[in-house]
């Protein structure tokens, strides 16, 4: 019976991730207006029964979206940052590794999320208002760490050149996704002249 149960479970872990992944690829394409559940529920290999099964609707997919490329991002790229020996070398290996992530897809998806939720009071947008901030205070953490042993000059307020710096790494995972190495090579480069190192 146990057997059974862990099966079952399995499976429902593996169609979750397949909705996840299409989702995420549908929300970067079409944007959360136009996604049509029935194209995400095919493009998984699953029915439309089967989404409604694991999610109660749009709104339920798309904060789940979210929540899974927050956590992949920060698996993969944030790790990569925490890992890092001084605050600049974290900035550069977080620039490095967004770009990385960014040749992929599903890497699009929370911008193309934040354009379509700009100033709107939905709870999409609110989850994704919640991601940046705290990426955002990471990063401010990170600059302030910098200027606080050396190795970052001193030069505008530590939040304003954390935005500069998510909103430069964002744009050149988009402009540049999969244009690899060229990517994370600019990535850093730009890093390093947003710190002034």
């Amino acid at each position: 019976m146990t057997g059974a149960r862990s099966t079952q479970a399995d499976r429902r872990a593996r169609s979750r991730a397949a909705l996840l992944e299409a989702a995420a690829r549908g929300l970067s394409r079409f944007g959360y207006a136009n996604l049509a559940l029935e194209r995400v529920a095919a493009a998984a290999g699953y029915s439309r029964g089967a989404l409604y099964h694991q999610f109660a609707g749009k709104e339920e997919l798309a904060l789940a979206v979210v929540g899974w490329v927050d956590e992949t991002w920060y698996a993969e790229v944030g790790r990569a940052g925490r890992e890092a020996p001084d605050p600049v070398a974290a900035l550069v290996a977080i620039a490095r590794g967004h770009a990385v992530y960014c040749r992929r897809d599903v890497g699009r998806v929370m911008m193309t999320l934040r354009v379509e939720f700009a100033a709107q009071d939905h709870p999409v947008g609110r989850a994704l208002a919640d991601v940046i901030a705290r990426l955002t205070a990471d990063c401010t953490a990170l600059v302030e760490a910098g200027r606080a042993d050396g190795t970052i000059p001193p030069g505008p307020p530590a939040d304003v050149l954390a935005i500069a710096y998510l909103g430069t790494i964002e744009a050149i995972g988009i402009s540049l996704s999969g244009q690899e190495p060229h990517d994370a090579d600019l990535a850093e480069r730009a890093t390093r002249g947003l710190l002034g190192v």
